[in-house]
């Protein structure tokens, strides 16, 4: 695909890929437990919305937290703690389980009823980059009418799949697109 940047940061530019910095945007709206789960009170507040309900356990199941009850059970008492590994698998089950949750009521929000919502694009930092090879790249704003995809790609962590959802919004910024394909920050509410 033409505007693909092959070797990006060879003079010295600085930037995230866009369609991370909309899945960082799109965490920071899903709204996670702020306490870390290496804290008592995060690990409770992980597991407990993980086995609050029969859909929950098995969303967890689904996510990757393939535990028997008798553990979780003790995990919850505070008889036994879970190992390392474990709280990874807690802490990306989890995850996964409020991505997909909260992916329904992000994706009303984000395309209200057809109207879409107004994104900015904040260029990539190019204050290491020497005076000749530096370009003019502007902060931008884009209304988005379309987020299935974007939100779908999300929930489920599909990458390849977000950044295909990304690029085929931002070409309507014309033929500038490829210069906002690295950026540092991508900005909406919901």
């Amino acid at each position: 695909m033409p505007e693909r940047n092959i070797e990006f940061g060879l003079y010295g530019a600085r930037g995230i890929k866009g369609h991370q910095a909309v899945a960082r945007q799109l965490d920071a709206l899903a709204g996670y437990i702020a306490t870390p789960i290496t804290a008592r009170r995060g690990l409770l507040a992980r597991l407990h919305y993980l086995t609050r309900t029969d859909h929950a356990r098995s969303a967890a199941r689904e996510a990757g937290l393939t535990v028997t009850d008798r553990t979780l059970k003790a995990w919850l008492d505070g008889k036994r703690s879970p190992s390392r590994a474990n709280l990874e698998r807690i802490e990306r089950a989890y995850r996964r389980v409020r991505r997909e949750n909260v992916a329904r009521y992000l994706l009303a929000r984000l395309n209200r009823e057809g109207r879409g919502t107004r994104v900015e694009i904040h260029p990539l930092n190019q204050s290491q980059v020497d005076r000749p090879r530096q370009r003019v790249v502007e902060f931008r704003t884009l209304n988005i009418r379309g987020w299935d995809r974007i939100v779908e790609a999300w929930a489920t962590g599909d990458d390849r799949g977000l950044d295909e959802a990304w690029v085929d919004q931002i070409v309507d910024l014309g033929s500038q697109w490829g210069q906002y394909e690295y950026v540092t920050n991508v900005g909406f509410a919901a």
